[in-house]
């Protein structure tokens, strides 16, 4: 197993000469071959509590260094644990991408739930977050569940599609931030009342085609096209979102029927598909503003949201 030099001192492997090298990666191997369990307590500081007792373990000379350093290097990229389990005597050769790789990578029985932890928020102190990940996908979503879960309660839930410009910079051009707020503000009214809501933060800026293509779409929208126009006139879909993605989030969350905040018909039948019983749709329209109001009527007169 690959792992780096500082998660091998954690593992009390300094001691070892291959494993004293500060930053270097460590080539480690078990007295039993490692299965799937096993290595991700080795992985994964947060199962170590779960995880006291670990090994034997015994660090290797590395023949393959510069390959294992870029290996680390692209998981801190990608956003993942840097560890792998590798073939000790090679690296092994680069395996080519085919087309039918695509639907593997659509199989959303991959997608599991990576860690979860409490987070405060200010809609709800008591606000819990739960990340998901794919094998095949580095893109992490996120549930941010409020209340207390129950089974015998059908939860609100929002699917709200990650947006840089509307979340963080406060755009005006979209409502995307002011309906992320009063999501989280009706979730935390849900709980005051002994329900619960989920938020599900989707990672698919620009509904599916990405930042940099959203934002080339808005320098479309300066000239006078609308939302739809500009996605066409770039070569894109005018809607490229994942909904069965959340749908399974929802399942892992234990949430088979639903009470959905949404405007879109689209959502609503697209869960439905996926195998989640759609109880209620819960209408989520709020005012517009001057910057806004041309992509609102867009989004009610081409892409068919609904008024309330």
């Amino acid at each position: 197993m690959l792992i780096s030099a500082a998660r091998a001192a954690t593992l009390k492997l300094a001691n070892q000469r291959e494993a004293a090298v500060p930053h270097a990666p460590v080539l480690i191997r078990g007295g039993e071959p490692f299965k799937l369990l096993e290595a991700r307590a080795v992985a994964d500081p947060a199962l170590d509590l779960a995880n006291p007792f670990k090994g034997p373990y015994r660090a290797e000379a590395l023949d393959w260094r510069e390959v294992a350093e870029a290996a680390l290097e692209l998981a801190r990229i990608a956003g993942i644990l840097p560890a792998f389990l590798v073939d000790p005597d090679n690296a092994g050769e680069a395996v080519p991408v085919v087309a039918s790789d695509l639907a593997a990578w659509a199989d959303r029985a991959q997608l599991s739930i990576a860690t979860r932890a409490h987070l405060p928020v200010s809609a709800s102190d008591a606000a819990e977050i739960i990340a998901f990940r794919s094998a095949d996908d580095t893109r992490e979503h996120v549930a941010l569940v409020i209340g207390a879960q129950r089974g015998d309660v059908v939860p609100l839930v929002r699917l709200h599609s990650e947006c840089l410009t509307g979340d963080i910079l406060g755009s005006l051009k979209c409502d995307c931030g002011p309906q992320l707020d009063a999501a989280l503000a009706a979730m935390a009214e849900e709980a005051a009342r002994g329900g619960w809501g989920a938020l599900l933060y989707l990672r698919q800026e620009g509904r599916g085609i990405g930042l940099v293509n959203k934002l080339r779409a808005y320098r479309l929208q300066d000239q006078g096209f609308d939302t739809v126009e500009a996605n066409q006139r770039l070569g894109l879909p005018d809607e490229a979102r994942d909904f069965p993605t959340a749908a399974r989030m929802l399942e892992l969350l234990g949430a088979r029927k639903v009470r959905l905040m949404t405007n879109n018909p689209k959502k609503v039948a697209a869960l439905q598909a996926a195998g989640i019983e759609v109880t209620e749709r819960v209408p989520h329209q709020l005012p517009e503003n001057p910057h806004n109001a041309r992509y609102l009527a867009t989004k009610r007169d081409r892409s068919g949201h609904l008024l309330k």
